[in-house]
């Protein structure tokens, strides 16, 4: 008789855990589902249609059709996108790992070097994207000033005027704000690193860049494959940081594909208000997204491993 009231009372205190986990779940996930899955149906649904704001007709695929067939702008914004994105993190990603290992020894200072590589990650981006345009401005920017007077530039630069040049201080901004972040999450990943294995490579004399190549790596593997995989499609989906500095200037070269996007939604930057034609490329663009993330994701499996 005990033992079905010990059985009871488990049961009922098991019962009672899922309940109360049930509840503590339920607020976050409606708010996934309201914030989320609605949005993506909403866009799914005017993606078929011509919609500015007031009128609405239905217009089957043609949204898709004119998005593959009439609008080059679309896919240099794309290429842009990537040229931008992938650039910028071959020089965020191996700093923000190399801030991370060196920082995460006992040096002096250490954390005050860790607050201050973190806090631009906490300053609004439209904030750092005025903060770069006013120091790359092309006659009383402090970076021409600079150059100027170290006698490495004749005349000032037009750091604006020429795609590349913008396309690099959007760069630099972005690798300034984000390093830090990236830099935090390389240090949680060496944080669950087994310090034995790093005493043994001492005794064993291994050498520093053996023992990172060979112990370090390898261990924050899956770790690392997470960091990079946020950074790549957060890189993908920049949009503030290019509005509130070049807006896609000069003539449209630095147009990314989600202001790109965002012109046509809210009619910015002379446009028409076009809801559902930029709905489509909403979701062409989230389809894109998924691929590069599919791609990556198997690309890296050895990473994982």
């Amino acid at each position: 008789m005990t033992g079905k009231k010990t059985k009871y009372s488990s049961l009922e205190h098991s019962r009672r855990d899922t309940i109360q986990a049930v509840i503590m779940v339920t607020p976050s996930l409606l708010g996934f589902i309201i914030l989320v899955y609605f949005p993506i149906l909403y866009i799914l649904q005017y993606a078929l249609f011509n919609y500015n704001g007031w009128e609405k007709s239905f217009a089957g695929f043609e949204n898709f059709v004119r998005l593959f067939t009439r609008d080059p702008d679309y896919w240099v914004s794309v290429g842009t996108t990537f040229i931008l994105a992938f650039g910028k993190l071959a020089v965020e990603i191996p700093l923000a790992l190399f801030l991370a290992v060196l920082l995460s020894k006992k040096i002096a200072g250490a954390g005050f070097f860790r607050a201050a590589l973190f806090l631009p990650a906490i300053i609004s981006t439209a904030i750092v994207g005025l903060i770069f345009t006013l120091m790359f401005g092309a006659y009383d920017g402090i970076i021409n000033v600079i150059l100027a007077d170290l006698r490495l530039i004749k005349d000032h630069i037009n750091w604006f005027g020429n795609k590349w040049t913008a396309l690099a201080m959007l760069g630099t901004a972005s690798v300034w704000q984000n390093a830090g972040v990236n830099m935090i999450f390389f240090m949680v990943a060496l944080q669950q690193i087994p310090q034995e294995l790093y005493e043994c490579a001492d005794i064993d004399g291994v050498p520093p860049f053996r023992v990172f190549v060979s112990i370090t790596l390898p261990m924050i593997g899956k770790m690392f494959q997470i960091i990079l995989l946020m950074a790549i499609i957060g890189s993908l989906k920049v949009a503030d940081l290019v509005l509130a500095s070049t807006n896609g200037q000069p003539g449209g070269a630095t147009e990314v594909v989600m202001t790109y996007i965002f012109k046509y939604f809210f009619g910015h930057s002379g446009r028409i208000i076009q809801i559902g034609y930029a709905s489509a490329m909403s979701v062409i663009t989230g389809l894109i997204l998924a691929v590069v993330s599919v791609i990556y994701l198997n690309a890296t499996k050895k990473m994982r491993d």
